[in-house]
């Protein structure tokens, strides 16, 4: 019939309308994420806080020492900082190494330690059902003395149970999450503890960078032809050498300068007595254990090895809070390094009030000094790794008494570009400010992941609904027409 027909072409025409406007409206779906990096981030553990507490205690008398650049939080978990390695969104596999590492020392005898434990290098691994923490690990057997050494050694196993890490982006968090000793774990410890012991829980954030896009390849085709090679200009007639001139003094206009002050100063500050913090200012920088003071400006003299360099930014600690005033507030501001003779002094501005409630206001005080005999320049650079600082009678007092002149204090770093193209040091990547995520207690670790962007199955769900809809539409059309015939 004609009228049929023409309803059944109406019909075939709406579904194609729809269909057009849908493919219109659509988001193109993205294919699969490529496996991605990790860049920056940071991992917090206290390994053991009986343990710790054994190390400094009256029975071993030891102590624990950070290095590579690792911190504490809140005066017993360390941070171990600057994340790197691999993501695969689609598998949720992870593996994340971290720098930084922490020594223990206990029951010495003679000079010798009959605890003696380093542990470095922690990689996170997670995938296939299963995640670990791994470590180098140098270690003493409590019992026998013998010394083990292990490249990435599983210490603990991770409690990921029923958390699903496919599909993270930016920010991935980890928080409160528990750990068991393993077996090779209670080798590094020395058999302190057995394996299946619980440890503490650890927490970690660390930057997730997707996969670069492939670079197009080269062509491959060889030109038509090869040019002739151009020969070698001629040598020029020998000449006898110049003197060298002597090298004059150099100024400077970038450096940076670091310093943690005193690890158990800044513990004391953030710790249960003065319940406090720090602010930093003028373009001074946290770097975890220590502080960032930059730019520099000042002058060397490599004849003499004469060295001023001038650092800027402040530090203020705050602490002991009473209403509005703070019984400790004390800022370090304007650090300055020189060096003469092979003898180095830590200098910088001092104002407020010490821990005693003392005033303060002291410019460009001696707080320090340190043995530059070895400080050579190279690369471009004159720099100074980690030297040992002792406090002086003007820095004892400049702190109110609260170490006694001759205190070891933070060792001391600093850098400065005599070639103004020269890379300085970077700081420690601790990535990203963590993702907020409700901490459920140590039996439930929880996954934090940034916005991961609108999802294309809504509007192929809502697409589909109205193709559906348009041909029940139409054939229903049809049908009532047929019957009225």
């Amino acid at each position: 019939m004609p009228g049929s027909r023409r309803l059944r072409r109406l019909a075939a025409t709406l579904v194609a309308v729809i269909a057009a406007l849908l493919l219109v409206a659509l988001p193109i779906v993205p294919a699969a994420a490529a496996p991605g990096a990790v860049a920056g981030g940071r991992l917090d553990w206290g390994l053991k806080q009986s343990f710790l507490s054994y190390v400094t205690g009256p029975i071993a008398k030891g102590s624990w020492s950070l290095t590579g650049g690792a911190a504490t939080v809140g005066g017993n978990t360390f941070r171990f900082h600057s994340a790197t390695g691999t993501y695969d969104p689609a598998t949720g596999a992870l593996t994340a190494g971290f720098s930084g590492g922490v020594n223990f020392k206990g029951h010495e005898a003679n000079g010798s330690y009959g605890l003696d434990m380093k542990l470095s290098r922690f990689t996170l691994k997670a995938g296939g059902g299963s995640a670990g923490l791994y470590a180098d690990v140098s270690s003493k057997a409590k019992d026998t003395g013998v010394v083990t050494n292990a490249s990435q050694a599983k210490l603990v196993d991770l409690g990921l149970d029923g958390i699903d890490l496919r599909g993270q982006a930016g920010t991935l968090t980890l928080s409160n999450v528990p750990t068991t000793m393993t077996a090779s774990g209670a080798v590094a410890f020395g058999n302190f503890y057995p394996a299946g012991t619980a440890l503490d829980p650890l927490t970690l954030s660390v930057n997730v960078k997707a996969a670069a896009p492939a670079e197009p390849a080269a062509p491959t085709t060889a030109p038509a032809s090869t040019p002739a090679a151009t020969p070698p200009p001629a040598a020029p007639a020998a000449e006898t050498p110049a003197a060298q001139p002597t090298a004059a003094r150099a100024e400077f206009a970038r450096g940076a300068l670091d310093w943690g002050v005193r690890r158990t100063f800044r513990d004391y500050v953030t710790g249960t007595i003065a319940k406090g913090d720090w602010q930093l200012a003028d373009g001074a920088a946290d770097g975890g254990a220590f502080f960032r003071w930059t730019p520099a400006k000042g002058s060397y003299d490599p004849a003499t090895g004469e060295l001023t360099a001038a650092f800027t930014g402040a530090v203020r600690f705050r602490g002991m809070k009473t209403g509005d005033t703070y019984g400790l507030d004390l800022s370090l501001t304007n650090p300055a390094v020189k060096v003469a003779g092979g003898k180095g002094t830590l200098l910088t501005d001092v104002s407020g009030r010490t821990a005693t409630g003392a005033a303060l206001q002291l410019p460009a005080v001696a707080l320090g000094t340190f043995d530059a005999a070895a400080l050579k320049p190279e690369g471009g650079l004159l720099k100074a790794v980690e030297l040992p600082l002792v406090l002086t009678e003007d820095g004892a007092k400049a702190f109110g008494g609260l170490y006694p002149a001759g205190t070891a204090m933070d060792p001391l770093s600093f850098a400065v570009a005599l070639d103004p193209a020269a890379a300085l040091p970077p700081l420690p990547d601790l990535g990203s400010a963590p993702a907020a995520a409700p901490s459920t207690g140590a039996t439930a670790p929880v996954a934090a992941a940034t916005d991961q962007g609108s999802s294309p199955w809504p509007w192929i769900a809502v697409g589909g609904g109205v193709l559906a809809a348009g041909a029940a539409a139409a054939a229903t059309v049809l049908v009532r027409r047929r019957r009225a015939a």
